[in-house]
């Protein structure tokens, strides 16, 4: 048995001048850290909504206007608050409105079908949702004993300017909430966003979070590919934000320009936008779906300066910068994650803004920042990097995760740091066998580093499949394929996608006398899930390849596929 060679944190000599081998251990919960930031930056832009302005000072005043209103709902200090929003400024206030009161916030993909949401709210068993007023229906049809108590609407075009929702075509919302049919609810009709935040600040004198309280249920496939909620403390997520502030020793406090594309509700949107941009008082350009056209129109008034993404978004954008659509000159600083990062895609970034553009690595369980390339010269592009701040990795073997690999050898990378979650959400079982002793978490992915602490993935334990830089559960895609009379059996895998990264291709094995109608499957599953996990591509197959217990063995199917 070895000892792990990376106990003396080899990387520490490529960190780009100033990054801090450690970070302090942190002491304000979030809504400190966001009060902490209306204070010092109170005059200054906080979020901006296609040219509708926040200051810092507006924001707070809206945090504790909507912690009186849910405060006046029965939310309470440890009670789960559901949020199903784009990005928008009221996703924001909603966030920290939450935590403000002590409460956990679960965050959920407003484009789920029912069935996708209704997992979740089953598990976490929320009876307050803010929710998007398009899937106010949604959550409405949900059966009564979810006990869901309130539903407050949010329609995004009130954070717009008037002139904007004229040039968009959008209709005027009368002042009144939307309607949705709720016959038996108990809450009744849902509340408006505006009547929830019209009210008083919220008194001093109600308590806020300790420092060790859970603050966000973020779900996950996580490393077995069942979506649960990975449990997020405020000290986590505030660790994390320090360590991503700590990274980039070129940040201006007060003086930087982030863009929102990436969905808030996606652990990486959350930390970079809702967390480490509020940390440091910069203006915060939200986008509610990720738009070229939007973008350019938001550069010609807010250049960006600092932009977290993923390698499709750069590669658009580099393409509209290089035909002098957009001017991106501005942007100094660009982290990528969630896929691979083509060489080619940091070479046309860099030659359009002049900045740095590198990958990193996270998970949701790591909140998620927990290895990114160095910002300077000492970047390998090819790997993801070197550990963060107080962050350290050990490569093991799967089989015996006391035993470490030999320097270069390949193995599952374990990751510890005070950015690491506490746990899955009422999963002992599952949460035992992702945290090992000392801290350590399993990623599920095989690694290898160098000596001087360089991590490359090679492959995946974990079964999942990452498209557009969101897990797909391959369990899920072929419950909802099975659930079509014609198929018989199902195999979903990630096949290496056009446009970096992969795409979910399914092989399937149908009933007798049956013919494959892809389009038909397709449409069959979007009822079923959201369209990023609708398989791309759908093939038949006679039988499917099975062990000796009968499991479908999914990575001699990827071999099939990939062989043609």
């Amino acid at each position: 048995m070895t000892s792990n060679p990376f106990e003396s944190r080899p990387w520490l000599a490529a960190y780009a001048e100033g990054v801090p081998p450690e970070i302090e251990s942190p002491t304000q919960t979030l809504p400190e850290m966001l009060a902490a930031s209306v204070e010092a930056h109170g005059k200054r832009p906080a979020l901006e909504f296609f040219g509708a302005v926040t200051t810092y000072r507006e924001l707070g005043e809206q945090v504790a206007r909507a912690a009186e209103g849910l405060r006046r709902l029965g939310v309470t200090a440890g009670d789960r608050v559901a949020i199903v929003l784009p990005n928008c400024p009221q996703h924001v206030v909603a966030f920290y409105a939450a935590l403000r009161l002590g409460a956990i916030v679960i965050e959920h993909n407003p484009l789920y079908t029912a069935r996708e949401l209704r997992h979740q709210f089953e598990d976490h068993g929320a009876r307050v949702a803010i929710v998007w007023d398009k899937t106010v229906d949604t959550i409405a049809a949900f059966p009564s004993d979810l006990r869901i108590e309130h539903v407050v609407s949010v329609d995004l075009t009130k954070a717009m300017p008037l002139r904007t929702r004229l040039a968009l075509r959008l209709p005027i919302p009368k002042a009144r909430a939307a309607r949705a049919k709720l016959t038996g609810r108990p809450q009744g009709h849902p509340l408006a966003w505006k009547k929830l935040v019209d009210h008083r600040r919220v008194s001093r004198r109600v308590p806020g979070p300790r420092i060790d309280d859970t603050a966000l249920l973020q779900y996950t496939s996580g490393t077995t590919g069942t979506p649960k909620g990975a449990i997020l403390t405020h000290s986590a997520l505030r660790a994390n934000a320090m360590q991503g502030v700590a990274w980039v020793p070129g940040l201006e406090i007060g003086g930087e320009t982030f863009y929102g594309v990436l969905p808030l509700f996606h652990a990486y949107g959350m930390t970079l936008c809702l967390t480490t941009a509020m940390s440091i008082g910069a203006k915060l350009v939200l986008f509610p779906t990720f738009d070229v056209g939007l973008v350019t129109t938001a550069a010609a008034k807010s250049p960006p300066t600092f932009l977290p993404a993923v390698p499709p978004i750069y590669d658009r954008l580099a393409e509209a910068a290089s035909r002098g659509d957009v001017d991106l000159s501005g942007i100094r600083f660009a982290i990528s994650g969630a896929m691979g990062l083509p060489a080619e895609t940091i070479r046309r970034w860099e030659e359009v803004t002049g900045g740095l553009l590198v990958e990193g690595y996270g998970m949701t369980e790591t909140s998620p920042l927990a290895i990114g390339n160095p910002m300077g010269p000492t970047r390998r592009p090819g790997t993801v990097g070197v550990p963060f701040p107080s962050t350290d990795i050990r490569i093991v073997d799967p089989d015996d995760t006391s035993a470490d690999r030999r320097l270069g050898e390949p193995g599952e990378l374990l990751i510890r740091g005070p950015q690491v979650f506490d746990g899955y959400w009422r999963r002992p079982v599952e949460t035992a066998a992702a945290l090992l002793p000392g801290g350590w978490l399993r990623t599920g992915d095989i690694a290898t580093a160098d000596a001087d602490g360089f991590v490359t993935i090679v492959d995946r334990i974990k079964e999942l499949i990452i498209t557009g830089g969101f897990n797909v559960s391959p369990t899920e895609v072929e419950i909802a394929l099975e659930a079509h009379p014609d198929v018989v059996a199902s195999a979903a895998v990630g096949l290496p996608s056009s446009r970096g990264g992969e795409e979910v291709v399914a092989a399937v094995v149908l009933r007798e006398g049956a013919w494959l109608d892809a389009d038909a499957l397709r449409d069959h599953c979007r009822e079923l899930l959201a369209a990023y996990k609708v398989p791309r591509r759908i093939v038949e197959l006679d039988d499917l390849p099975r062990s000796l217990i009968g499991k479908v063995l999914r990575a001699r199917v990827r071999e099939q596929l990939l062989a043609g």
